[in-house]
C-alpha cells in the first residue's frame, strides 16, 4: 500500500489509514451487511445509513475540519471507499458519488460564503449531494449538453434534464452543470448549485438497474427554474473546465470502488475454494482454481497500486489526469474480470443470491461505463501520452 512517503518507496498503510479502514470495516458490518440483499431486491435508497455515515465522518472525508468535515486525503479516501465496497458496492458507489462529486465541486470552486453556506451540510450528511453533467444524448460528449442557463438581471433560468444522476430524487441539493454560451464550446458551460425545493427543479424517472441497485439513479428536470446569481460556482464559462478536475478525483472514486469490489469477490471465492470439495479435496487444490485465484490476486495488487499512485499526486496538488484514468481504467476492468472468475470458481452456486458473488458479478459492471467509459479513459490516457 503507497503512502505519503512513497518518495522514499514506502508501501505500508499509515497508522491513520489503518484506522480509517477499521472503522470503514466495522460501519459497514454493522449497518450495511445485514441489509444488503433486501435493499438490492426493493432498489431501496437507505437514506437513515448515509445520516449515520455522516455521523462517522465518511461524508466529508475531504472537507477541512474547519468546514464540519474529516480533513482525511486521498488514501484514507480509497480505504473507506474500498471497505464499505467491499459488504455493498452500491453503498460504497452512493458514498463516492457524494464526496467526490458534489461536495467536492462546492469545494474546490466555491467561494468562502458558497462553502461556509453548504459544505458542513453535506459533510455531516444532514443533506445529500448529486452532481448532474450527462444528459440522454450526450454521455460522453458531455460538451454538447442541451440543457441551458439564461441570465436574466441577477438570477439564472435553467431549463433542460439532466439523466443518471445518483440521488436524483433523495438529494437535497445539486451541482449541476448548464449551457450558458454556444454547443460545443469548452467555455460555454457554468456550474450551477440548485437546492431541492426550487421551483421548477425536480425529479424524473429512477432507472431500474442490472446492479448498484441500492444507490438511486433518476433524472434532474429544469423547467424554468430561476435561482440567484449567487448559486453560480465559480466564473461564467468554466463550468466544463471545473468539471473535467472534478473528474480526475472521480475517476479515484470509481477505482476505489472498483478495488472493493474486487476485494470482496476475490476474499469469498478464496474462501469458497477452500471449503468446497470434490474429488476428495478443496477445489483450491486444482491448478485450475489456484491459478485463476493467483491472477486475481495479482491484478488487485496492481489495482491498489496504481489508485494509490494517483492518490499521492492527488494529495500533492499535482496533475494526475494521466493517472487517474489509468487507474480507473484498470482497477475497473480487473474487477469486472474478478467478479467473473469468483463467480466461475462458485459454480452453479454463485449463480443464485443465496453468495454474494452474483451481487458482485452484477454491480461490477457499472464501474468501466460510470465516470467515464474504459473507452473514454483510453482516450483520454493516449491525449496525455501524445502530447
Amino acid at each position: 500500500m503507497i503512502t505519503e512517503t512513497m518518495s522514499e518507496l514506502g508501501f505500508d498503510y499509515s497508522e491513520t489509514q489503518r484506522m480509517v479502514a477499521e472503522s470503514a470495516r466495522e460501519f459497514a458490518e454493522q449497518h450495511i451487511r445485514p441489509f444488503v440483499m433486501q435493499w438490492d431486491e426493493s432498489q431501496e435508497f437507505p437514506v437513515e445509513v448515509f445520516k449515520k455515515a455522516g455521523e462517522m465522518g465518511f461524508m466529508g472525508i475531504l472537507v477541512p475540519e474547519s468546514l464540519g468535515g474529516s480533513g482525511l486525503g486521498y488514501h484514507e479516501y480509497i480505504a473507506i471507499i474500498e471497505e464499505i465496497s467491499k459488504v455493498d458496492p452500491s453503498i460504497g458507489l452512493s458514498v463516492a458519488a457524494h464526496n467526490s462529486l458534489c461536495t467536492n465541486h462546492i469545494l474546490s470552486f466555491g467561494n468562502s460564503d458558497q462553502k461556509e453556506r453548504w459544505i458542513p451540510k453535506l459533510a455531516s450528511a444532514e443533506w445529500i449531494g448529486a452532481w448532474g453533467l450527462t444528459e440522454h444524448n450526450t454521455g460522453s460528449d458531455a460538451g454538447g449538453m442541451n440543457t441551458t442557463a439564461v441570465k436574466d438581471g441577477d438570477h439564472w433560468v435553467l431549463n433542460g434534464a439532466k439523466n443518471f444522476i445518483t440521488h436524483g430524487i433523495s438529494g437535497d441539493i445539486a451541482v449541476v452543470i448548464a449551457r450558458t454560451g454556444e454547443k460545443g464550446d469548452s467555455h460555454g458551460m457554468t456550474a450551477f448549485v440548485i437546492e431541492k425545493g426550487t421551483k421548477g427543479f425536480s425529479s424524473g424517472k429512477k432507472e431500474d438497474k442490472l446492479g448498484m441497485r441500492a444507490s438511486e439513479t433518476a433524472e434532474l428536470v429544469f423547467d424554468n427554474c430561476r435561482i440567484p446569481d449567487d448559486n453560480r460556482l465559480g466564473e461564467v464559462g468554466d463550468g466544463f473546465i471545473q468539471s473535467m478536475k472534478i473528474l480526475d478525483g472521480g475517476r479515484i472514486s470509481i477505482g476505489a470502488l472498483s478495488l472493493g469490489i474486487s476485494k470482496g469477490a476475490y476474499e469469498a471465492a478464496l474462501k469458497y475454494s477452500k471449503e468446497r470439495v470434490q474429488f476428495g479435496k478443496p477445489i483450491s487444490s486444482f491448478q485450475g482454481i489456484s491459478f485463476k485465484l493467483a491472477d486475481m490476486a495479482t491484478e488487485i495488487e496492481a489495482s491498489e497500486l496504481l489508485l494509490h499512485k494517483a492518490a499521492f499526486l492527488k494529495n500533492q496538488g499535482r496533475k494526475m489526469t494521466k493517472w487517474s484514468a489509468m487507474s480507473k481504467m484498470y482497477a475497473s476492468e480487473v474487477c469486472v474480470k474478478v467478479a467473473n472468475e469468483a463467480l466461475q470458481i462458485h459454480g452453479g452456486y454463485g449463480y443464485t443470491k443465496d453468495f454474494p458473488v452474483e451481487k458482485f458479478y452484477r454491480d461490477s459492471k457499472l464501474c468501466t461505463i460510470g465516470e467515464g467509459t474504459t473507452e473514454i479513459q483510453k482516450v483520454v490516457i493516449a491525449k496525455n501520452i501524445l502530447k
